[in-house]
């Protein structure tokens, strides 16, 4: 079996870089203007920490008793009249979502955003085998209709502009590629999607949250096209990643006040849906769905990872993923969250994703159930490092940053030498095919006449003190 190819980030960055002088200032400022929105809500709830805390213990706590919390869920919602399955991995997944539809003669689905759906690979193994399913968000569709992955967690299309999607709409949809307004380009979507939800035999979403105690799911959406599909067609089936279990619905309560003021800044999504079973004279499926969760479940350093509510803040913060953009990470999970999520799935393909980051830290703070995300991408460094996964070179470059900081006389040394080249190490830098990427979008600062050190001696000196 032909293994897939590693992804590289860096590349797949210089590439959205490079496209044109609109686009990654743009997908900056927006994300950015998130993170501002987010601090804002965060600031208009006085126990906000507080309820990070409680956020956290929880998703901890699940966590430790995920067995016994799923077979509560599986009880509790099989009493509703919901049929729950249990998906080992992607391929059995698929596998069960297809003989249900083929068992019930389905031909024609439409679905709600849900990126375990997509971690499956769930859309094209149905249509490979006749189904044809139709994305209803309108940032998923938008990716959809281009043959793109989603290039975020929340908002799928946000790397796009108003003109690409209103040529992409023309293109496949017979809109006027001149106009550019959001509501006639929303209009004309929902007008394309009408027939869609109409025909449709069956409808797939995913969940924000499980609530054991009652059998019940949640799914948060902006613009209703989850409850729309729920409504229509007889057949709702809905795909659940094991980690989205919360023990009581006073739990959910906590999550739901922290998930859209850290994703959007918004105190809350405008549909919080809670589905607790079949509508009359149609079926309800749950399907619980694994895909390696257990085995990163029992990775101590990792685990913790699992606490993530897909909020996608710490994308929305992180200084690479706003200028290089989602769809360099290769992943259905990008930015931060995707750089440990990624190598759990796939160990060699996503073997670049931790260094694809500045470990400034940033993203462990927004996060609203503190996983210690920085931390975790370090872990991966580590890890991926001492099993030969990175390249040869940087082993080696890290291996000698190691010593050179492990010696206060080699590391005074090194620093002295370095400020005598650094006047001219820009232009050898910049002739190098090696180093080159670092200096094609940024200058080197000059070098300082003394280093901290050197100065803090001088000025001890100079007051008469007594050298430490």
């Amino acid at each position: 079996m032909r293994r897939a190819p590693v992804v590289r980030p860096a590349a797949r960055a210089a590439e959205f870089i490079a496209q044109d002088a609109i686009h990654e200032p743009a997908h900056d400022a927006r994300l950015w203007d998130l993170r501002v929105r987010r601090d804002a809500a965060a600031r208009g709830v006085h126990e906000w920490e507080r309820l990070r805390d409680l956020a956290s213990k929880i998703r901890e706590h699940t966590l430790g008793r995920l067995d016994a919390y799923l077979e509560e869920f599986e009880h509790n919602a099989e009493r509703k009249g919901i049929r729950v399955h249990w998906a080992r991995d992607a391929g059995e997944h698929n596998r069960i979502v297809f003989d249900i539809f083929r068992a019930r003669g389905v031909t024609e689905v439409v679905k709600s955003k849900s990126m375990l759906q997509e971690e499956c690979g769930m859309t094209p193994f149905l249509e490979e085998r006749g189904i044809r399913v139709t994305e209803t968000d309108l940032g998923e569709r938008i990716q959809q209709l281009d043959g793109q992955p989603p290039g975020h967690i929340v908002m799928p299309a946000i790397h796009k502009t108003r003109a690409d999607i209103a040529r992409l709409f023309a293109r496949e949809i017979g809109s006027d590629a001149g106009n550019d307004d959001p509501r006639y380009l929303t209009e004309s979507m929902r007008r394309s999607l009408r027939e869609r939800f109409l025909a449709a035999g069956a409808c797939m979403t995913g969940a924000n949250f499980a609530v054991a105690g009652t059998g019940a799911f949640v799914v948060c959406t902006n613009e209703g096209n989850a409850d729309l599909g729920a409504s229509l067609p007889p057949l709702h089936v809905a795909s659940i990643g094991i980690e989205k279990i919360v023990p009581r619905t006073e739990h959910l309560g906590v999550l739901v006040r922290l998930l859209s003021r850290s994703a959007l800044g918004s105190p809350i999504t405008r549909y919080t849906s809670h589905f607790a079973g079949p509508r009359r004279g149609g079926e309800m499926h749950v399907v619980l769905v694994d895909n390696g969760r257990s085995r990163l479940l029992g990775r101590e350093e990792f685990r913790r990872s699992l606490k993530c509510i897909r909020c996608g803040a710490c994308m929305n913060t992180c200084p690479v993923f706003r200028h290089s953009g989602g769809l360099a990470y290769g992943s259905i999970y990008s930015g931060p969250i995707g750089a440990i999520l990624g190598p759990a799935m796939d160990e060699r393909k996503f073997r670049e994703l931790p260094f694809h980051s500045t470990l400034c830290g940033s993203c462990t703070q927004v996060c609203p159930v503190k996983v210690d995300i920085s931390d975790q991408i370090l872990a991966w460094r580590r890890v991926l490092s001492a099993g030969a996964q990175t390249p040869l070179l940087r082993r080696q470059a890290v291996r000698t940053a190691g010593r050179i900081l492990g010696s206060p006389k080699i590391l005074r040394a090194v620093t002295k030498a370095g400020r005598r080249l650094l006047a001219g190490a820009p232009r050898i830098l910049a002739g190098s095919r090696l180093l080159s990427p670092w200096t094609q979008h940024r200058d080197l600062p000059p070098a300082p006449r003394r280093s901290f050190r050197e100065w803090y001696l001088d000025e001890r000196k100079g007051r008469g003190t007594k050298q430490p």
